[in-house]
């Protein structure tokens, strides 16, 4: 038979424990042992594989072990000494209430709300205003109870902190040095700056005459036009030009000069819940600067909340696509909310006074902020405009094209609509930077001279100096009541320094701008008026057409009698006034609420209302009269303040 199949030796292990003393331990020594016996199968390169790995492991351990125990360290640390003190004088600018550390907040009230698209115009536009039906009321009653408290308690924080704020600033020969890019905090606040110490007690009997007007406009526009740019007093509606809000913005520092604390803190809540800008609406860049962007700023440097800076700063970044053109000479319009900017439907040209008259705001912007990108755009606008051909002793034409940089409608010069503010601000540059910015003043001069050899001319028989318009050679009497800014502006400037004869100049023409009221039936200046040129004892020295006889409530004759009787002292200007203010009450004044244009100011029984209050009357007209009224020379001191062409005063920059 087959021999039994060869079979693998057996190998038997047995693993023996010798250990005195002590009794079987249940195989953990058998494990110990299988263990040794499979470290020394592994092979070396194996074996050092597991060895570096452990190591590492190790380590990491190590440096996590004493990251963790610096971290309780310092935590420990911080616990022990306490929260850290504020140091005396800490480089930021403090706000006066705590709802500014988070300007979405307010006492009392909800943080904002994603922001909504919405065009501008339908009905569904109308924010409730304040007031309701009896549950809207009650609501509101505890709402304004927990506010009252809430900011009693930002009284005592901000005591002494409410003021007005000027800052240091440098300005180079010809441009001025800016922070870096984003700076830490904004400036800090000049010991001249203006603190509200209007009250009914400070206020004289004509300025409490205007506090009664301003009051019966607000109570117009809060009761039908809440939240919306501007009230139709007669149709008791609104109408919507940016639907952002403008105679609120407007007026926010006029409220805070009149003293008007209570409509100033209502105000604020809309701006802080209700002011949104990414909506798809197309404003126009000059308008909204000076209004919503000076008024913000303004309001900003007036109350310390940095709230109003915060809005700027965002509604300045919506601006800056117009500045996207070949030549950098701005678009007349941009939309907010989708950035794409344009010019005007019918021509690709900007106009003269819009692109060179948003500079006091970019560039105060700029400084507050510390980005350059506002104020390098603004003042590129200014260069070229030096450096164009075209211009005649100083006067330059009315439009200028977008795409080749270059004037257009060439041997047109006025100082009225369409070019009236690019001389205004040649010379509130030049003071806004501490007179240091030479090309500006220069271009103001040389100006100047200009309006004397071409413009300047008397009428018969009153021989009243006015600035007419030149057309191709050809002069024409034509004078914009706009021009009446003039006056105001040469005064400004031979109180900072220019020739004693622009002062002289300056009260010629301030006697012409008074004329062009008084001579009217209602007291109440037109649009526009034609000089007769001709002695005819028949005949009146102002002359208007009937197309040019509406009053649009316009403050540029008080704007230049506050600026006189605060650089003369002379109190006819302030009477001269006072007329005036009588006249917009008789006139103008709509009883249910609110102030209307005119269209004839020529006929006192019948003065055809036009259902419009422009945002101006709140944020220039009124604010003159106020200011012209005060007897304080350091209520807005004009060595402190330079007021933007929307009357929002800004500081002027201390020298380095």
């Amino acid at each position: 038979m087959y021999p039994p199949p060869s079979l693998p030796p057996r190998r038997d292990f047995i693993s023996v424990t010798l250990s005195p003393g002590r009794s079987y331990d249940s195989g953990q020594g058998l494990r110990r042992r299988s263990f040794w016996r499979k470290w020394k199968q592994l092979s070396r390169l194996q074996r050092n594989v597991v060895l570096f790995l452990l190591a590492f492991l190790m380590l990491c351990g190590l440096l996590s072990y004493i990251s963790v125990a610096d971290e309780w360290k310092a935590v420990g640390s911080r616990s022990a000494e306490g929260p850290k003190v504020r140091p005396a004088n800490p480089p930021v600018l403090p706000a006066p209430r705590r709802a500014a550390e988070n300007p979405e907040t307010f006492a009392g009230a909800s943080p904002q709300k994603p922001p909504r698209h919405f065009r501008r115009g339908p009905p569904n536009l109308q924010i409730r205003a304040p007031g309701g039906d009896a549950k809207d009321q009650r609501q509101e009653e505890a709402q304004r109870r927990a506010e009252a408290a809430g900011a009693a308690r930002r009284e005592d924080n901000a005591q002494g902190n409410r003021a007005s704020w000027t800052g240091a600033g440098t300005a180079p020969e010809q441009r001025t040095q800016l922070p870096p890019r984003k700076a830490e905090a904004p400036p800090r606040p000049s010991p001249q700056a203006l603190r509200p110490r209007s009250s009914p007690a400070s206020q004289n009997e004509r300025q409490k005459a205007v506090v009664a007007a301003f009051r019966h406009a607000w109570a117009g526009y809060r009761k039908f036009a809440w939240g919306h740019d501007e009230l139709k007093p007669v149709s008791k509606s609104f109408s919507e030009w940016f639907g952002l809000g403008l105679t609120l913005i407007d007026a926010l520092d006029t409220m805070w000069i009149l003293g008007l604390k209570k409509e100033f803190e209502e105000a604020r809540r809309w701006v802080s819940q209700r002011l949104l800008f990414q909506k798809n609406v197309d404003v126009n860049l000059f308008e909204s600067t000076i209004r919503i962007l000076g008024g913000l700023l303004s309001a900003f440097h007036l109350s310390g909340d940095v709230l109003f800076l915060k809005k700027a700063e965002d509604f300045g970044n919506r601006l800056m696509p117009a500045f996207q053109t070949p030549s950098k000479i701005p678009y007349s319009d941009v939309n907010i909310g989708t950035g794409v900017a344009h010019p005007p439907r019918w021509t690709s040209d900007s106009t003269v006074a819009e692109v060179t008259s948003i500079q006091l705001e970019f560039r105060e912007l700029s400084r507050l902020t510390g980005v350059k990108k506002f104020q390098e755009a603004v003042e590129e606008v200014t260069r070229h405009v030096h450096s164009l051909r075209g211009k005649k002793d100083g006067l330059v034409p009315m439009f200028i094209n977008t795409s080749s940089g270059l004037f257009t409608h060439l041997g047109v010069f006025t100082l009225g609509a369409r070019a009236d503010s690019y001389y205004e601000y040649l010379l509130k540059q030049w003071i806004q930077a501490g007179k240091k910015e030479t090309q500006l003043l220069e271009d103001y001069l040389e100006a100047v001279e200009g309006i004397r050899k071409h413009l300047l001319h008397r009428s018969e028989p009153g021989k009243l100096t006015f600035v007419g318009e030149l057309a191709h050679g050809r002069f024409s009497a034509k004078m914009d009541h706009l021009v009446c800014f003039l006056p105001g502006t040469l005064a400004l400037g031979a109180h900072h320094g220019l020739p004693a004869d622009h002062m002289e100049l300056a009260r010629a023409l301030m006697d012409t701008c008074y004329q062009m009221n008084r001579q009217m039936e209602t007291g109440l200046s037109p649009e526009i008026v034609h000089f007769n040129l001709h002695p005819q004892k028949s005949r009146k020295d102002v002359q208007v057409k009937a197309a040019d006889r509406h009053n649009l409530l316009r403050p540029e004759t008080v704007e230049s009698l506050f600026y006189l009787y605060r650089l003369t002292g002379d109190r006819k200007y302030q009477d001269w006034g006072w007329e005036i203010l009588h006249s917009f009450n008789t006139y103008t004044r709509v009883p249910s609420g609110g102030y209307s244009s005119i269209s004839n100011v020529q006929d006192p029984r019948n003065p055809q209302p036009r259902d419009k209050m422009e945002s101006f009357f709140l944020g220039e007209t009124l604010k003159y009269l106020y200011l012209l009224f005060s007897d304080d020379p350091d209520l807005l001191s004009l060595d402190t303040y330079v007021f933007n062409t929307e009357a929002h005063p800004l500081p002027i920059w201390a020298p380095s």
